[in-house]
């Protein structure tokens, strides 16, 4: 059987901590809690659970934070884990069977992670796969009995546990400020970063927060190397910045670019608000219907099955057409 060390990263996690280190505890044989700058009891709830609870200073980098984590590790395998996590007693089965089975040539194993759509996370699908337990010491090894090589890709595992993403709060206004920090002290964003910056935008961002992530996305639809996805997510962000700083013809400047891209729901909604505040409710239900029955979301899976069609109930019923607006309700 293996062993595995619990390495979590916490701040200001009072409120599920317990609710997570109880969940997972009687799996673990070494439990590693990093603490990056708690006001609230985090470390000594963490300090009924272990001896080995340490402080990081917090400079708005979690993939420090956790590579300090991994560094006190000592067990065969290092599971990697957030506060607002829990496990059920099935999938608690599945992980014990899983540490009682698992071959010692697996060095990665993802986990799904459920429950997405309940709390506005960046993702527009409830479950997803997730790399969750490394293999703490890789051994590298020598392939092919002529032409001899390393095997450098690790060998990964998709096992059928779901762990359950239970947040108390949302922390997209952390991750607003990490974003324009690190975009401040001059980093490039990769592809990913850009994808996650823009989703989490749609779907948990306010006025201020796309305001102040304008300037970052319009410079990315002038950078002539930027790759087509994300100029086409720049976009769409700056339709919508735009819009709510009631900039029209920004809006529909990058509205008209996005579309040329690539159609999307967002757009279709952002112009079917556009209309709807102009009073316009005709044209605005156009948009609506072609951002529920068109077309696709990119970023936020509501816009289509949401957003779009609440608009039509609204525009309807501005338009003395109960009924329509009923049938559309009935979608929600």
């Amino acid at each position: 059987m293996i062993q595995i060390s619990l390495c979590m990263i916490v701040k200001n996690e009072e409120k599920v901590l317990r609710r997570c280190l109880d969940s997972y505890q009687e799996l673990m044989d070494e439990i590693i809690i990093v603490d990056t700058g708690s006001a609230d009891s985090t470390k000594a709830i963490a300090a009924q659970y272990t001896d080995k609870v340490y402080e990081f200073p917090w400079r708005k980098d979690f993939a420090a934070a956790r590579n300090y984590a991994f560094s006190k590790a000592t067990k065969d395998y290092i599971f990697s884990a957030d506060a607002d996590e829990v496990l059920d007693d099935d999938n608690k089965a599945r992980f014990r069977a899983l540490k009682e089975n698992l071959d010692s040539q697996i060095e990665i194993v993802q986990m799904k992670y459920g429950n997405q759509l309940s709390f506005g996370t960046v993702y527009n699908y409830d479950e997803e796969y997730r790399p969750k337990l490394f293999k703490r010491l890789r051994q590298f090894v020598w392939t092919n009995p002529i032409h001899e090589q390393v095997i450098l890709s690790p060998v990964v595992y998709d096992s059928d546990i779901v762990i359950t993403h239970k947040p108390h709060d949302s922390h997209a206004k952390r991750d607003f400020e990490t974003f324009l920090y690190h975009i401040e002290q001059g980093m490039h964003l990769n592809k990913h970063l850009i994808g996650m910056y823009a989703r989490e935008l749609f779907i948990s961002g306010d006025a201020e927060d796309f305001g102040k992530s304008r300037p970052y996305f319009e410079q990315l639809t002038m950078d002539t190397a930027c790759e087509q996805e994300a100029l086409h997510q720049a976009c769409v962000v700056l339709t919508r910045a735009c819009r709510l700083e009631r900039d029209t013809v920004g809006m529909f400047k990058y509205a008209m670019k996005a579309m040329a891209l690539e159609e999307c729901s967002e757009v279709c909604v952002e112009l079917g608000h556009f209309y709807e505040e102009a009073k316009d409710f005709d044209e605005a239900v156009i948009w609506y219907y072609n951002g529920a029955f068109e077309t696709e979301p990119q970023m936020k899976l509501a816009c289509k099955t949401q957003d779009a069609i609440e608009g039509l109930v609204s525009c309807y019923e501005k338009l003395g057409m109960a009924e329509q607006a009923e049938e559309y309700r009935k979608l929600l």
